[in-house]
């Protein structure tokens, strides 16, 4: 499918699918959506505790990278893990443009990111592991494996099929018992499939452009 690089409204770059009319981050600025969504409202939450994350969705790296910086930042361990069914090519991933626009001294490890083996577990630094798995996100059978999961899917309008009750059973499978999800999205029948999968979900401000996003929590197995 055609993908088209696009400029967000924060300065961010992103990629846009024309024939979906559907891109992989906000129009109204992809890197404060990701800072906003996934690591003030996720992230944040696990203060002072080495995690593992399952990202719903690599695609251009953005939220692997800025959860490396903040690791870095924290003198935190984490053990990521990106699930993509479709990568992006490395041409189309450099030229993002957010090592220029959060931190410039990190071209090396955001090009590691996109050139590293999939389906392997590669040590960035002392304290951020990356395992990139090439997969449908149907396919995911992890259990009690993750505290945190970003759920950074297409949104419902092009594939309701990945917000279904069946996906969120998964994630809730794969989550530890008090692990949360954090995703950009909030709509009605997305935070009933996750109450059906067992869920306790709550309704927060969202990015800058979107009133609401969900943050759903394991509170038992």
């Amino acid at each position: 499918m055609k993908r088209e690089i696009i400029k967000t409204e924060d300065g961010s770059t992103s990629l846009h699918l024309p024939d979906w009319n559907e891109s992989y981050h906000s129009k109204h600025g992809a890197i404060q959506e990701a800072y906003h969504v996934f690591i003030h409202n996720g992230f944040s939450l696990f203060e002072g505790k080495s995690i593992s994350i399952l990202e719903i969705g690599f695609g251009t790296g953005l939220n692997s990278f800025i959860s490396y910086l903040e690791a870095k930042r924290l003198d935190k361990s984490i053990d990521y893990v990106g699930v993509e069914a479709y990568p992006v090519s490395l041409h189309e991933a450099l030229q993002m443009n957010y090592v220029e626009e959060i931190e410039s001294t990190e071209m090396e490890l955001f090009t590691h990111m996109h050139t590293m083996d999939w389906d392997r577990k590669v040590e960035m630094n002392s304290l951020f592991t990356l395992t990139k798995r090439k997969q449908f996100f149907q396919d995911i059978t992890d259990e009690n494996v993750f505290d945190l999961i970003y759920f950074d899917a297409f949104g419902f309008r092009v594939q309701p099929e990945l917000w279904s009750e069946a996906i969120f059973n998964s994630m809730f499978k794969a989550l530890k018992k008090g692990g949360v999800l954090v995703t950009y999205a909030c709509r009605t029948s997305i935070k009933n499939a996750m109450l059906t999968a067992g869920f306790t979900v709550e309704k927060l401000p969202g990015a800058i452009g979107k009133r609401e996003m969900l943050r759903a929590r394991k509170v038992n197995d």
